[in-house]
């Protein structure tokens, strides 16, 4: 691939409401969008700056501009592995190599990468952290029926029961994005049996893991914040039950499919999530989440407006991305 032109642009869209966890809240998700193309054909690809480990769009947006001549003189996903650190901007380039490599060959991604052939699937909807009662409405205007709750303070235990209370019907997944005491945790871990919760993720803060390894209560723990690359899983192993794979963290599609292998070969469950982001961001994971457990890649009906050629959802399911959108 030789004789490329890569085009950044940063994407702002603002959301529907406002997006609360337990670190703080967002009115717009912030994007980085490239498009790699030749004389004939494009790909596509998006990453979401994670402020939780200091990205910025300016600083995404540097990354690639640093690697703008490798690019455009043809660099492949193997190279771009050894170029780019994982991060949003990797993810960008190493997802838009893959469409490029699709509308290329004439073959979809999940064959190239031998991927499941894509299928509707059931995603987590998640109810942003707020107040019990509010949490619990949100829960009831919820068209699926597995819900990922945010979690991160006082009321926590609160939030969990009036959240079952409002949908008895419902899966759960309590996520606390590194916010809960340690204190605190074993009265949630026992209530989260009781109470249909089929995973919690990330209850401590990165770097606390061990606090997980002689845990009370039969609920199952899954990394985030904790996981960013394959060469995590191993040691993460010891503490956790499953890990949530987020291509924005590992980089792309490339890594994100080295880390369900490691988490397999680990013995791990395997969670496919998302940062808050439109259709085209979501749609490797969608892929992807062909090797996983549970996914949570409801991202897109966060915003205000999507991308032409967006994901169909319908009743807690998604479909699989259009050619036209990516893949």
């Amino acid at each position: 691939m030789r004789n490329l032109r890569l085009e950044i642009a940063h994407v702002s869209s603002p959301l529907r409401a406002a997006f609360a966890i337990s670190r703080g809240a967002k009115t717009h998700a912030e994007t980085v969008r490239v498009r790699i193309s030749d004389s004939t054909n494009a790909g596509r690809g998006e990453g979401v700056p994670y402020a939780r480990y200091g990205e910025t769009v300016d600083s995404v947006t540097a990354a690639l501009e640093s690697v703008r001549c490798q690019v455009e003189a043809g660099i492949d996903l193997a190279t771009l592995q050894l170029t780019l650190p994982a991060g949003a901007a990797r993810c960008a380039l190493d997802c838009a190599l893959w469409d490029l490599e699709a509308k290329r060959a004439g073959r979809p991604v999940w064959q190239l990468a031998g991927l499941p052939e894509p299928k509707p699937l059931e995603t987590a909807l998640t109810i942003s952290l707020a107040d019990p009662a509010a949490m619990a409405e949100a829960a009831k205007r919820a068209p699926g029926r597995l819900l990922k709750l945010k979690l991160g303070g006082p009321e926590d235990l609160h939030r969990l029961k009036a959240v079952h209370l409002a949908r008895p019907d419902a899966r759960l997944i309590l996520d606390a994005n590194e916010g809960l005491a340690p204190d605190a945790y074993p009265a949630i871990a026992m209530a989260a049996a009781k109470l249909g919760v089929a995973l919690i993720e990330q209850p401590f803060p990165a770097g606390n893991d061990d606090a997980l390894i002689n845990r009370p209560g039969p609920v199952a723990v899954c990394a985030d914040e904790s996981a960013h690359t394959s060469s995590d899983i191993q040691t993460l192993a010891r503490a956790y039950d499953a890990v949530n794979v987020k291509l924005d963290k590992a980089g792309g599609l490339t890594e994100a499919l080295a880390m369900v292998r490691t988490a397999r070969q680990s013995g791990m469950g395997v969670m496919v999530g998302c940062m808050v982001a439109g259709s085209l961001s979501m749609a490797p994971t969608v892929l992807l989440a062909g090797l996983a457990d549970v996914a949570d890649v409801d991202g897109p009906l966060w915003l205000e407006a999507d991308i032409e050629d967006g994901l169909a959802f319908m009743d807690g399911m998604v479909s699989p991305p259009s050619p036209a959108l990516w893949g």
